[in-house]
């Protein structure tokens, strides 16, 4: 299996457990539990080695117009300095990935994809594509980059003991060569739990120092390391979607409810007449909300049914720590015109449990973290 530079660091760490994600041997949590990180994320801080996802730098006189094409969102308006969210999409319209896109300067991007589907996008993007001749230079720099995600309400005050005038980067926007101690970081206000916070990239050599320098600085804040399994129940929670479960090779970013990521007025993207024509005729899925009646646990892949007929499927579910209800995303025929408070069932174990459906997110910034 893979391993990132960090390996050598929690892999020491007493009762982590790690476990084959994709490939990659990484944690699934350390000593404090899942919950404990849960709760740790959403009252104080977290900080997770996402170095398994995948960076590349796509660069030249083009490279704005070539990721305009590549992406449903808007690239070539932005400014230097700033994030976006966007998906990939095929021709047919399903995603091929979701992306975040980091304007470096006028002629170069950073794009970071998911770890799962690096190999796939890098061929995408170079290659694969309709108009991979115009493909400008993509350099990979996955091996050599470490990615750290710095998350939680104390984010800020942590940071600020290292970087003081990290106060200043705002949402969806970054820094480039900041001093973390003796470490040279990217700094981005983004993250993937809801909560405010941080991702911060190194070279891969400086990576476990940087991983050292921030717990030390976190310290007296409440910091502790996470790993996966928190990672998972805190962007279902705050209805971030997960590659394979909300988005797919098999579903697009309207059925998704990522319509406000699909710019349709912009120049032709790859996809953009699927999609465009799905807008016109109707999206036949929607992804929704529920909250189990039934004390069980929604899987992903769990039928959903009305009235005794498949309707659909669950995307991801889980209990809400933060709320302590058992909920999930399904994703369901709009045909059913189901309206919030209606009861579906999911079935579990070969029976079915009664479900609602309900408002999402589950959680937003700044909810009490107490059961409603």
């Amino acid at each position: 299996m893979k391993r990132t530079p960090l390996y050598e660091r929690y892999s020491t760490y007493s009762d982590v457990k790690l476990i084959d994600f994709g490939g990659w041997e990484l944690p699934v949590q350390f000593a404090t539990g899942i919950l404990a990180e849960h709760e740790a994320v959403r009252t104080k801080a977290g900080l997770f080695d996402v170095s398994h996802m995948g960076e590349c730098l796509v660069s030249g006189d083009d490279a704005d117009s070539y990721l305009d094409y590549l992406c449903t969102n808007s690239i070539s308006d932005m400014t230097v300095g700033q994030c976006r969210y966007t998906l990939m999409c095929y021709p047919n319209g399903t995603v091929v990935d979701d992306l975040l896109i980091y304007r470096r300067t006028d002629t170069s991007f950073l794009v970071v994809m998911n770890a799962s589907n690096t190999e796939k996008d890098l061929s995408w993007i170079t290659h694969d594509n309709p108009h991979a001749h115009f493909c400008p230079q993509v350099v990979d720099l996955s091996a050599s980059t470490v990615q750290l995600a710095l998350q939680g309400p104390s984010a800020e005050r942590i940071l600020s003991t290292l970087v003081p005038d990290c106060t200043t980067i705002k949402s969806f926007t970054f820094r480039s060569q900041c001093e973390v101690g003796e470490v040279m970081a990217l700094i981005s206000r983004t993250g993937y739990t809801g909560e405010d916070g941080f991702e911060l990239y190194c070279a891969a050599d400086d990576g476990p120092l940087l991983w050292d320098i921030l717990l030390e600085a976190g310290r007296d804040f409440g910091l502790i390391p996470c790993g996966l399994g928190s990672r998972d129940t805190l962007r279902m929670e705050a209805k971030l979607p997960l590659y394979g479960h909300e988005i797919s090779d098999t579903i697009t970013p309207l059925e998704a409810n990522l319509g406000v990521f699909v710019k349709l007025d912009k120049m032709d993207f790859c996809g953009k007449e699927a999609l465009a024509k799905q807008q016109e005729e109707g999206i036949p899925r929607t992804l929704r909300g529920i909250e189990m009646l039934d004390k069980a646990v929604p899987r992903s892949g769990y039928r959903v049914l009305l009235e005794g007929h498949d309707i659909g499927y669950v995307t991801s579910g889980n209990k809400s720590p933060s709320l302590g209800i058992f909920c999930a995303y399904v994703l369901i025929d709009r045909a059913t015109s189901l309206k919030f408070g209606d009861v579906v069932e999911v079935e579990i174990h070969g029976q079915r449990k009664r479900a609602k459906l309900v408002r999402t997110p589950f959680y937003k910034r700044g909810m009490k973290n107490e059961q409603p």
